[in-house]
């Protein structure tokens, strides 16, 4: 296998695995900014990827191959509507944030498994007839080298992703939208004391951190998984959250780290066809984008400093 065709195997594939951790990191990145700690993304993501798929199913029919994008747009929208009980639970009741996460999690895999049972009278749903599939980007396609490598057989969703991490850049640090809400996130009482109101701003970032893990659940069952069962998401949501540590809470930082992570993920796929790795375990390969994920942590964890309030409910009037 030349250098070219490396490059041509792995890069695809690396940013098909992270463009659903992507899109999930940045609405952690968002969540944390205004201060809300959201363990609950793994919940999210199960919960657009259930949506996703159960629409992609019940409309195939009427939507043709529009399905998948209208698909993703209904599990943005649910994610969102679904956040909001950690939104409630953190800001309005004060609850620890960490624990309200966790039940979200816990939450959203029993709503999938139960309705899944009930409505397909099986474990998982049927296969969807109507995914995302590759293509190839015209003109850009035709580039010599890169052509190839970058813009053959890739899925728009990944870049779409990418697309996106620039367009949270700019709203969290070129707008008086993201001032507000990062304001929130490192001094809330300062931010209160010159008019923002701070429960409103930490309630649009955990609805937008809802919005985007249930676009990354989507795009990671209607690329990936293609069906929905208890174990479609398992563990992408958390490395998405580490994501969000390992890039320092920046939306570009969370971006890098995440196709870090989807590089790692996808060496368990294409592994087998490159010589350096063509001897190594299958299980070893497996396991890898998880132990990278430790150790990126480990590493770097240190040095990352979160949002100050991040994590603490704030009460007005308390000091």
């Amino acid at each position: 296998m030349s250098f070219m065709e490396l490059l041509q195997a792995v890069i695809p594939t690396a940013l098909f695995y992270s463009a659903p951790l992507i899109f999930t990191a940045l609405g952690g990145v968002f969540s944390e900014r205004s201060g809300v700690v959201n363990i609950g993304l793994e919940g999210l993501m199960v919960m657009g990827a259930f949506v996703g798929i159960v629409f992609n199913l019940t409309f195939s029919d009427v939507f043709g191959s529009w399905t998948p994008w209208i698909s993703i747009l209904a599990a943005m929208i649910v994610g969102a509507i679904f956040a909001i009980i950690h939104a409630v639970a953190s800001i309005t009741f004060y609850a620890d944030q960490v624990v309200s996460g966790v039940a979200i999690n816990f939450l959203a895999l029993g709503i999938g498994i139960f309705l899944t049972k009930q409505w397909y009278d099986k474990g998982q749903t049927d296969m969807v007839s109507q995914p995302f599939y590759t293509t190839d980007i015209p003109i850009l396609a035709d580039i010599p080298l890169l052509g190839p490598i970058f813009f053959q057989g890739i899925y728009t969703t990944s870049y779409v992703a990418i697309l996106f991490a620039f367009v949270a850049w700019y709203v969290l640090y070129k707008t008086p939208f993201g001032l507000r809400l990062r304001a929130v996130g490192e001094h809330p009482m300062a931010a209160d004391t010159n008019g923002i109101n701070v429960y409103k701003m930490r309630y649009i970032a955990v609805i937008i951190s809802g919005a985007m893990g249930g676009l990354g659940g989507a795009v990671f069952a209607l690329t990936i998984a293609l069906n929905f069962s208890h174990a479609t998401i398992v563990g992408q949501g958390f490395m998405a959250l580490a994501a969000v540590i390992f890039g320092k809470w920046h939306p570009l930082g969370a971006m890098g780290a995440a196709l870090f992570f989807g590089f790692a993920q996808s060496l368990s796929v294409i592994g087998g066809g490159i010589p350096l790795l063509a001897d190594v375990p299958q299980v070893f390969l497996l396991i890898a984008p998880y132990v990278l994920t430790i150790l990126a942590l480990a590493g770097f964890i240190g040095r990352a400093e979160a949002p100050k309030a991040n994590g603490v409910p704030y009460i007005k009037g308390n000091r």
